[in-house]
This record gives C-alpha cells, structure tokens and sequence, in this order.
C-alpha cells in the first residue's frame, strides 16, 4: 500500500520526455494498475501526444505566435509549453488560468501574446484536470466518467471555435484547417477527433466498470451466493 500511494502521489508531475513516444517499457508500476487505470494511462499518454503535435502544426501556421513567447526559438518555445501542462503551471499570458477558464481566454479578443501556446496549454490542463489532476493513474486512483465525457465535448467546442473565431479585422485568430483552391489540410480536425474518440471509449470503459460492480453484485442476490471474505 505505502508503494501504491508514492506511485499514486507521484503521478501528477511527470518527465516530458515520458510523453515523446507512443511507446513505453513495462514498468513495476504497472503491477499496481487495473486494466481501466492501464487504458487511462495510456489514452492520457496518447492525448497529449497529440495535443504536441497539434502544437507544432499550429507554430508552423502561426509563426507569429512563437515570437510572442521570447523564448528565441520555436523548438524552445513548444518544450515551454509542454513543461507547462505536464507541471500544471500556466504560462504568464494566462495569468494564473486553468482549463475551461484559461480555453475561453486564448479563444477570446481580448488575449495577448502567444495563443497557440495559451490554447494548447488550456486543453492540456483541461485534460489533466478532467482525470483528476493525474496523468498516470494506480489502484487507489478514481477519474469521473461524465469529467472524462464533458473534457470530450468540450474538445469538439474548441475545435469549431478554432475554425471559426476572427479578431476585428475579420481574420482567423489562429489558422488551423484549410479547404481552398491551394489545397486542403484538415489534419488539425483528425487530431482532434482522435482525442475525442479516445476521451468517448475511456468514459465508456469507466462507465463499464462501476456498472459490472454493480451487476455482479445483482448476481450474488439473484442467486442467492454468498459474498467473498477473503
């Protein structure tokens, strides 16, 4: 138990570099993970994965917006940001902003400074916060499917917000998608999707293992067996 909690109490802060690859190494941890903590570890995993590559795909759109950081480079500026989400600290343009709040205030004109690194900063605490401020997740750990569910919806909002969203002038605030006589690019909204898609199956998957407890419970009734005591 003492090692699940130093697991568990650990879990919030992680290295950047665990999140790099789509791949990892069996670790001892594992052995203190059901197989619901084992897909949300590894759909978070995944998510941000994604939420990096739709950062460096917004950079490269919006180059404008790395400048903003000061940072000197555009590789600096994304190794901030991912630093950020993955120690749950909001860069200073959002002054303190977390989540949802911090969403509605890259996606606003009001904001200044580097947006794409506010935006992606807000779904990436978003996300941790939706799982219960973890990013990987052991035995004594809970996430809320409807959370999980919510952070989904929520994902498909920012993503047409994203599309659609002009400052004064009439332009994007940030270009993302594109579907014109130079070409088409809707990679933003493939990634987007597969965040939502992997959100859906984990708030299904959770939903799934409360409501087993309960039928097996159900069963022990209907059939008159007696509980396990050990």
């Amino acid at each position: 138990m003492a090692m699940v909690l130093c697991l568990s109490g650990c879990a919030r802060n992680q290295n950047n570099g665990a999140f790099i690859s789509n791949s990892a190494a069996a670790t001892p941890g594992e052995l203190f993970q059901t197989s619901s903590d084992r897909v949300a570890t590894i759909g978070m995993r995944n998510n941000l994965n994604s939420l990096y590559r739709l950062m460096d795909k917004l950079y490269q759109r919006n180059p404008r917006e790395w400048r903003k950081s000061g940072l000197g480079d555009r590789d600096a500026t994304q190794r901030a940001v991912q630093q950020a989400i993955e120690e749950g600290r909001p860069p200073p343009s959002l002054a303190g902003r977390q989540d949802i709040v911090a969403l509605s205030y890259a996606l606003s004109g009001e904001f200044e400074g580097d947006r794409v690194g506010a935006f992606i900063y807000a779904i990436g605490s978003m996300l941790v916060t939706a799982h219960g401020g973890r990013t990987q997740f052991y035995l004594t750990d809970s996430i809320d499917a409807q959370f999980v569910h919510n952070a989904a919806r929520n994902i498909e909002k920012a993503t047409w917000l994203l599309a659609t969203r002009r400052d004064a002038q009439g332009n994007p605030l940030l270009l993302s998608n594109e579907i014109s006589e130079q070409g088409r690019n809707l990679s933003f909204a493939v990634e987007f999707g597969k965040i939502v898609a992997r959100l859906d199956y984990l708030s299904d998957v959770l939903d799934e293992r409360y409501r087993r407890i309960g039928v097996n419970y159900a069963h022990s009734l209907l059939f008159l067996n007696f509980l396990p005591v050990q």
